[in-house]
């Protein structure tokens, strides 16, 4: 089955090397995906030129697919099963939740000269980056990518109903899946709250484990796909 691959902010479809070949030899096809203005040099890119790119991989796919999104891009993985929910095997969430309608899609961080830069480890200190050592580190941090404002501020636009039916798999990394339960039941995530099937599994990683233990997410990945 195609297995869409979508990185979170700063990210380019290159991080998911590790996963993408440990995908192959667990008999699935990994498609990492470069993202608009992150990875083309397309610094006026938007968040609709961002899903239109991953729109255009599911059409491409001979049949239905699985995406995963990590972290903001849960979000994206969201609005691909809001916009082609017939195609969906599953939506895989690594490390974040969707956004609901009507909310920016990653206006986290400050916004300088257009683009929102990688504002460096202390908002990651603890549990995050706890596995990254420093020369882990100091790599993510040469590589990263400067995101657009018109990614980071672009808003969620949620429509179909069906978008509820497509199972939901959400991997839990820097967070317990007890914790990823309680915060959906106490109304955190709506639009999971409302998710017809939703599974949780459990990675012992930071919030990067394709980085660290892109073995274990293909796994993880596979088992999903096979299930579908």
């Amino acid at each position: 089955m195609d297995i869409l691959l979508i990185g979170g902010l700063w990210l380019r479809g290159s991080v998911w090397g590790g996963v993408a070949s440990a995908l192959e030899k667990l008999g699935h096809r990994p498609v990492p995906l470069t993202l608009p203005g992150q990875g083309d040099g397309a610094v006026s890119a938007t968040l609709d030129d961002q899903l239109e790119t991953v729109l255009a991989a599911v059409d491409a796919a001979p049949g239905e697919v699985v995406v995963v999104g990590h972290s903001a891009a849960c979000s994206l993985a969201w609005l691909t099963a809001d916009r082609r929910p017939g195609k969906l095997a599953k939506a895989v969430l690594v490390g974040g939740f969707p956004a609901s309608d009507g909310r920016a899609y990653a206006d986290f961080f400050e916004v300088t000269d257009g683009v929102m830069p990688f504002p460096g480890w202390k908002p990651f200190e603890g549990a995050d980056a706890a596995d990254l050592d420093e020369e882990a580190r100091s790599a993510f941090a040469a590589a990263a990518i400067p995101v657009p404002e018109g990614v980071a501020r672009g808003v969620v636009r949620l429509a179909d109903e069906r978008r509820w039916d497509v199972p939901v798999v959400v991997v839990c990394p820097e967070f317990a899946p007890a914790q990823a339960r309680e915060w959906i039941d106490a109304g955190d995530v709506p639009e999971l709250a409302r998710a017809k099937e939703v599974e949780f599994t459990d990675i012992d990683s930071g919030h990067w484990p394709m980085i660290t233990e892109p073995a274990e997410l293909a796994r993880i990945l596979a088992a999903a796909a096979d299930a579908a």
